[in-house]
């Protein structure tokens, strides 16, 4: 009868630790496949000097701020490239897809620090994807080569 009893109270445990463990599995998040799709843009602004003075301060230098001086008729521009969305945020073990699709600007050298360093070429009206798994949390810049220092977006990977 000792044994038996000894055999069924090591069984209960087994099946406590068991329903614990369980538990803790069913609550750990599992990571996912996440798409992201971004617009490669630029937002542009004019107006006539008549209305508004064009502005005699410079912008950083570098391609990603264009500012257009007045024409015949007065008109000046501004504009900047930029990533939209330009934040993504995912959880550390995500899988991660950024599909970009180029709108403005002729091309774009795109790269995300750590995840993919080497640049991807995106063309206006195409479609290009960077794949990565986002092992490490912290904050990551992505770039855009040919529009820096203004296009610029954030990677943010949560831990788990």
């Amino acid at each position: 009868m000792a044994m038996a009893r000894k055999t069924g109270l090591v069984l209960l445990w087994v099946a406590v630790a068991g329903i614990v463990l369980l538990g803790l599995s069913l609550g750990a998040e599992a990571a996912e496949e996440r798409v992201f799709y971004m617009a490669l843009i630029e937002p542009k602004g004019g107006v006539t000097v008549d209305k508004e003075p064009y502005p005699a301060g410079e912008l950083p230098k570098g391609g990603g701020y264009v500012k257009t001086a007045p024409n015949p008729a007065g008109r000046w521009e501004v504009s900047a490239y930029q990533f939209s969305p330009a934040t993504i945020v995912v959880k550390q073990g995500d899988r991660v897809t950024l599909e970009m699709v180029g709108i403005n600007g002729a091309k774009h050298s795109v790269h995300v620090d750590k995840y993919r360093p080497d640049h991807v070429l995106v063309k206006r009206g195409e479609i290009s994807r960077i794949q990565f798994t986002a092992d490490t949390p912290g904050l990551f810049t992505i770039h855009c080569k040919e529009h820096e220092p203004g296009m610029e977006g954030h990677l943010v990977v949560l831990p788990r």
